[in-house]
């Protein structure tokens, strides 16, 4: 995943952008966990990464998210949520996709 590609999903350095991919996610993910984004959940760590302008070592690569990476604790969080799976059209698949 490349800085370039967070910033355009609406990951910014001011904060998430207002009908941005960004905010969709964030939107989503509040939903599911009954309200809130959560510190440390995947939106929130995007948003770190947007913010910093970095996304290097997060483990979200072209040939798959790489085991023991932030990518892979952020897909087991959304999994657990979710009941075991990770949805098609969910935060990991769509930020995978970035």
């Amino acid at each position: 995943m490349s800085d370039q590609n967070v910033h355009n999903a609406g990951f910014t350095s001011s904060g998430i952008r207002g009908g941005s991919l960004a905010s969709s996610m964030m939107s989503q993910e509040a939903r599911a966990s009954g309200g809130g984004v959560h510190s440390g959940g995947p939106t929130a760590t995007l948003q770190e990464m947007g913010a910093r302008g970095s996304t290097h070592s997060s483990g979200f690569t072209s040939s798959g998210i790489s085991g023991g990476s932030l990518a892979s604790s952020m897909m087991s969080q959304e999994a657990r949520s979710h009941g075991g799976g990770t949805p098609r059209g969910g935060t990991t698949s769509t930020v995978q996709s970035i």
